[in-house]
């Protein structure tokens, strides 16, 4: 039998999450430090600064690390975990402070990256700085949409808004980025 990496890398996970199911910290502190900095980038777009990201993210790993014994090992881990800080951003966005109503995102859902949005002319820095610009509501559904994959009903569910008040959001907010990287592309030009 040929032992595959993958297969190394999935067991080390698998014993690394039962340590977290036993609270054994230095399990805890080595997913931390394996996903942080991958949910962190997560957390700055649906963020209006990294100060609301980092309180996000630490929100998120305290959910998760509360509720992994609820990881049944079905699809991945990490597309687990960025369903719970999505979910804790949504829950800051509504200001409620009772649990969050967890949105379906397909688990074959390809994610993007922000190196996917065309950007040539300008770095990923500055596309957070201008997805970060849009008001809340907006930015929550240009994410949900853009990055997330999810439909209007879907995310009219999520945020507690109509399809119509999702659409209008993604159209406004595209039209806002649309004035804002206007000028920059002409200076580049």
């Amino acid at each position: 039998m040929i032992i595959e990496p993958e297969d190394i890398i999935a067991k080390e996970l698998k014993d690394l999450i039962q340590g977290c199911v036993a609270n054994d910290r230095s399990s805890q502190r080595r997913i931390y430090a394996f996903y942080s900095s991958v949910m962190m980038a997560l957390c700055l777009r649906y963020a209006k600064n990294r100060q609301e990201a980092e309180e996000v993210l630490q929100d998120g790993f305290l959910q998760m690390f509360k509720n992994i014994n609820q990881f049944q090992y079905k699809g991945s881990f990490e597309g687990w975990l960025r369903r719970i800080m999505i979910n804790c951003a949504l829950q800051r966005h509504r200001g409620k402070l009772h649990e969050p109503n967890l949105i379906a995102i397909p688990e074959s859902q390809h994610f993007l990256s922000m190196q996917t949005i065309p950007n040539d002319r300008l770095s990923e820095k500055e596309m957070l700085a201008l997805i970060q610009s849009l008001p809340p509501a907006y930015r929550m559904v240009f994410n949900l949409y853009v990055f997330e994959g999810l439909k209007h009903r879907e995310i009219a569910v999520a945020l507690g808004i109509t399809e119509g008040t999702s659409k209008s959001n993604l159209s406004d907010a595209r039209q806002i980025l649309k004035k804002q990287l206007t000028p920059k592309i002409n200076l580049i030009r």
